[in-house]
Order: C-alpha cells, then structure tokens, then sequence
C-alpha cells in the first residue's frame, strides 16, 4: 500500500512504503451489537454488567478513563480488550479475573508498573504496553505470559529488552520495539524460534544484528532510522525473510549474499551512503517493491531490470539522469518515483509500462513530454512540478485517465495560461498549479464534473470564471496570494466546498469581516450560507446609514426622547 503526502510549499507526489503491524478485528454484528451496549452501560458508569452476559469484545479506547472499570472484571468470557489512549496509571491486581482474555491493548496510557497478577493471564495472546513510562524493573513479569504471540513494547523508553522475556517466551511471533534506545539485543533472543516480524525502528543500533540472523522464520525486519553501517553477510541464512526496511541508516553497502533470500519481495534501502547494488542481486527475481531514494548512485542499476514482477520502485533524489533501455521490461511497475534528479527530457522508456499508475518527475529539468504518453492509459497521478517547462505541456491532456495533475513552478519559467482543453481531463479530481503566473482560469474548468481541488495560490489571478460554480464535486479551493478582487456569485451553491483559502488578495466581496466563511468556518457554526451573510451585511450597512442619518439630526431625535 502506498500513502501520498502533500508537502507544504510546493505540492508534490510524496509516496512511501506503509508500515506493517495492524490489527484487522472481524466480529458477527449480533456480537458488535451486544458489545457497543456494554461499552456505553461502562461509560456511564451503569450497573455491573451481569456475570450472565457473554460478553467478548470490549472497547474503551481514548475515553478518558483513569482506572479501568471495576465492571470489566466481572466479564469472565471476556477475550479482546482495548483500553490505549487513556489516562490509566497503573493495572490492578483484578486483572487476574480475566482468565479468557487473549488480546490486551494498554497502550498510550500513564503506566509505571506491570503487576503481578498480569502474569497469571495464560491465554494473552497479544499484548501491548507501547507508549507507557514502564518500570524496568516490572518488565519480568510479562516473561510469564506462555501463550504470548505478539508483543509490542514501542516508545517504551528500553534501554535494553529483558533477558528474561528471551529466555521463557518461546511462541512469540512478533516483536515491536521501535521508538526505544536499543543499541543491541540479548544474545537469548535466538531462543525467540517461532519470531517471524520485528520492529527495530528508530532506536540506536550501530550495526545489523547478528542474532536476528539465526531466527530462521523472520519474515519482516525493520531496522529504518537507525545508525546501521553494517549487514553481516550471514543475513543468507533467513530464507524466509519477505520484507527489509534497512531506509535511514548509514549503508556503504549491502552484502551479496542477500540475493540468496530468494522470497525477498520488499527491500526498503533509501537514505543510505549507497552508490550501487551487488551485481548478483538480479537474482531477486520476487521482488516486487524497492526503495532507493536519497542515495547518490553512480549510475541505474540494471540489475532491477531482471525483476519483471516489481510494482513500485523509489528513485528519488539519486543523481539519475537516463535510465537504461532495459528499463521497458518492467511493464508491472505501477508506481514510479523519479523526482529530485537531473532528466533533462521525459524518459520515453517510461511510455512502455502501460501498467502505471503513479508517476512523479517533480523537480527535474525536463522541458517537454513526448506524445508517447498517451500509451500511459492506466495512469491516474502525473508530478511535474519544478521543472523547465517554457509552455503549458499539452501533451498531458492526452491522458485520458489522469486523477491528480502536478504542475506547479516554483523554479523555472511560470505558465501564463491553463489551455482550454484542460476539459478533456474528465477523470481529474484534483489540479495543482501553484507558483505560476496564471491570470485567468479557462471556463471550460467548469466542466471537470469530477474535480474534488484546485490549487492556484501563488499566481496573479485577477478573477474566478463563473463556470467554476457548476463544479457540485469541488471541496477545495486554494486561491491565496492572488490579485483577487471578489468571488463568483454562485459560488455558495458548491455544497460539498469546505476550504476556500483567500488570504493575500485585494478582497472587498466577500469583505474581510466574513472571509472566515470562505475558510469553511462559518457554515461549520451555523452561521449560513454567503447569501444569506450579505443579506446581513446590506442590512448592517442600513443600519450605519441610520445612525449617521440620526446624528446630523440630534435634536429631532432629543425631542423624541422627551
């Protein structure tokens, strides 16, 4: 899965690997039913739920609770419980009550110490205690719980992870210590056999733990945000291994023994020190996803072009400035990231995957798009912002099935104009031209049914066509630091508009005093639509009239009095 970012200034395509480590819940919904009525009865501090009741499923997150309800220990079927985000101090010696209880979530609360009684719980399946000042000290405790499988200690502040839990925890599967200041981990780990995901993310480790090469049925390592600038060669021996998040650390190299991970799908290598990849890692031949982004290559490394099942590939920021011919092999490729390089043209190799769907060559130094493009028929977000492009790039219109447009100038020469055929775009959703130098927006705009938002600031626009007002889809209207003098008359007819961004323009319709309307304020607090506002202003402008009436007479209106 991809998630896309929107950065700040210059908008960009932003895409990156999720993350692993989620828990998908299915219950029948005569339980869900049952469940939501016993949450509220907990709420609001009803009576007990009576002992009769099967109750399986609890939740009470972020409820600002400050111990845990008395009521729930009476539940003895009780077997998922969800108390994260909340204000608990500490777990009470009741805990032991639920005997039935496979699933704990007491993250993101206050708690120091893990009592006793959490050990005699021999079904807990799951726990996890992330985001709690935990005592070191009480940590021994969780080494009792036999049964465990996953186990999710993140931001936990560990300078080092129990000795014991290594020793007595032999069914564990996952283990999430990210967000800590681990610099090594016990040589007992090895006895972790059954061990196949583990999150190291953003703690101090120097170099790639060795012992995490004897645990033969991991399949997920994440190493990312570390100081890691060495991989043993011994990483051979996990042949089960699937996905390697090895981004933000400082790699010179990657051993060329890790091509013997056959079933490696995922290889996450961005932000390293790296200038180019073992040449025998073309026998990666599963790989499927790969991030290279933010180091210097020496050259494209064809040894990806063997990967004929590879989906995304991040090159961002790697000093590329050709791909290979080679390159047309990869017809899977579904998201591409090229931005922060040195193309100088639009790669043509590019028009040969008919599969793609995402493409970003912002900020290169590309000055035209070859009709070639039109063979992109599946693609569905194009970035071109930041580059050398002297006239609008027509050649964008021919992609018929394009959703999401890039084409803001922060460098480079500005657009004058948007072209009238922009219309043919009739899949857009959302339009970003910021930084340009664009006066008017076509009114042909107007028929782009499907747009959700577009992004105009920083341009010269002197007006809105009132074509934009037949755009019943559109949520998002960013025209700040424009020269913008009034708004379309219609435009509160756009029901589904949330965010109109007005600041920077010379506005005297609507005035200053109701602007905050237009930044989908005033609606949200029910203070009507724009026409009904200017009914008010006119009636205000009345009544100012009135009083200044009333002045140059005071003494008809001091005879009124008396």
């Amino acid at each position: 899965m991809v998630e896309f970012q929107q950065s700040p200034d210059a908008n960009a395509v932003n895409v990156h690997f999720s993350r692993a480590d989620t828990t998908i819940l299915e219950k029948d919904s005569s339980q869900i039913s049952q469940e939501t009525q016993v949450t509220k009865e907990l709420e609001k501090d009803a009576l007990p739920v009576h002992v009769t009741d099967r109750i399986f499923f609890i939740d009470l997150a972020n409820k600002q609770q400050t111990t845990i309800p008395l009521q729930i220990f009476e539940l003895e079927d009780l077997e998922e419980l969800h108390l994260e985000k909340n204000l608990i101090e500490s777990i009470p010696g009741d805990i032991h009550h639920l005997k039935k209880v496979k699933v704990l979530y007491l993250n993101e609360n206050y708690i120091h110490d893990i009592c006793e009684e959490l050990g005699e719980l021999k079904y807990l399946q799951s726990l996890d205690l992330s985001s709690n000042p935990l005592s070191y000290s009480s940590l021994h405790i969780i080494s009792k719980l036999q049964a465990l499988r996953q186990l999710r200690l993140y931001d936990a502040n560990l300078d080092e992870f129990p000795v014991e839990i290594c020793k007595c925890l032999h069914h564990v599967e996952l283990l999430g210590l990210s967000g800590n200041n681990l610099r090594y981990l016990p040589k007992e780990v090895v006895n972790l056999r059954k061990l196949k995901e583990i999150y190291l993310q953003k703690n101090r480790f120097e170099s790639f733990p060795l012992e995490l090469c004897h645990l033969l049925n991991l399949e997920i390592i994440d190493l990312e945000q570390n100081l890691v600038s060495f991989v043993p060669e011994e990483i051979v021996s996990l042949t089960n291994l699937v996905k390697l998040f090895l981004a933000f650390n400082n790699l010179l190299s990657v051993p060329d023994t890790l091509h013997r991970c056959r079933r490696l799908t995922v290889l996450d290598l961005s932000n390293n020190l790296l200038r180019r990849l073992p040449p025998n890692f073309k026998q990666l031949t599963e790989m499927n996803e790969l991030g290279l982004s933010g180091n210097n290559l020496e050259k494209f490394p064809r040894q990806i072009c063997h990967w004929k099942s590879l989906c995304l590939i991040y090159l961002k920021n790697t000093g590329l400035q050709v791909l290979p011919s080679s390159f047309t092999r990869l017809t899977c490729i579904k998201i591409l990231d090229l931005s922060e390089n040195f193309f100088d043209e639009f790669p043509k190799e590019i028009c040969a995957m008919e599969n793609l769907e995402i493409l970003s060559l912002d900020d290169n130094q590309i000055c035209e798009i070859p009709p070639e493009v039109t063979r992109l028929s599946n693609l569905k977000c194009l970035g071109l912002t930041g580059n050398r492009f002297s006239v609008f790039p027509e050649e964008v219109f021919l992609l018929q099935s394009l959703e999401k447009l890039y084409l803001g100038q922060d460098k480079g020469i500005k657009f004058m104009t948007l072209p009238r055929d922009i219309s043919k775009l009739q899949n857009l959703k959302e339009l970003y031209l910021e930084n340009n130098c664009l006066e008017y927006l076509p009114p042909s705009i107007g028929l782009l049914s499907n747009l959700e938002i577009v992004d105009c600031h920083n341009n010269l626009l002197k007006e809105l066509p009132d074509s934009i007002c037949q755009v019943q889809g559109l949520q998002r209207l960013l025209v700040q630091n424009n020269q913008l003098f009034q708004l379309p008359e219609n435009l509160d007819n756009l029901q589904k508009l949330q965010l109109v961004l007005l600041d920077g323009n010379p506005m005297t319709d609507p005035p200053i005093e109701i602007q905050a309307w237009w930044r989908g304020q005033m609606v949200r607090k029910g203070l009507g639509i724009f026409a009904e506002l200017q009914k008010l202003l006119k009636k205000g402008k009345k009544d100012k009239k009135g009083k200044e009436k009333g002045k140059e007479k005071p003494g008809k209106g001091a005879k009124g009095k008396k």
